[in-house]
């Protein structure tokens, strides 16, 4: 009795899983998987105008940033060479607030144009 269960039921999951495979693999080796790299869609002139768009984008912020590069260190020369001026003028013991000041504005136009360098702008 047993026995006559278990092969009842062996064919039954037998004739419930042979449809199912059929409709898997009708027949046939199986299709290749498809690789997300393969496809290139076409080029469209809407494509090639965004990217014309994004390069002319991408060269006048890096003009902008050269400009703004060339402003900053003229300006930074100029500071410097007031520091040099503000030194000479010191005592041996004493350096003026002026002194201190000028120094820390070279160093924090100095950090912004290491930044603008890096293209970080």
């Amino acid at each position: 009795m047993r026995s006559r269960l278990r092969i009842l039921f062996l064919l039954l999951i037998c004739a419930l899983a042979l449809p199912a495979m059929a409709q898997q693999n009708p027949g046939g080796p199986p299709p290749p998987p498809q690789r997300r790299g393969d496809f290139n869609p076409p080029v469209t002139d809407a494509d090639e105008a965004q990217t014309r768009m994004a390069n002319e984008a991408a060269k006048k912020a890096a003009k902008e940033r050269i400009a703004a590069l060339k402003t900053d260190t003229d300006k930074l020369l100029k500071l410097s060479v007031e520091l040099k001026q503000y030194v000479d003028k010191s005592d041996e013991n004493v350096l003026s607030l002026d002194v201190v000041k000028k120094a820390d504005e070279i160093e924090k136009l100095a950090k912004s144009v290491k930044e603008k360098m890096k293209g970080q702008n």
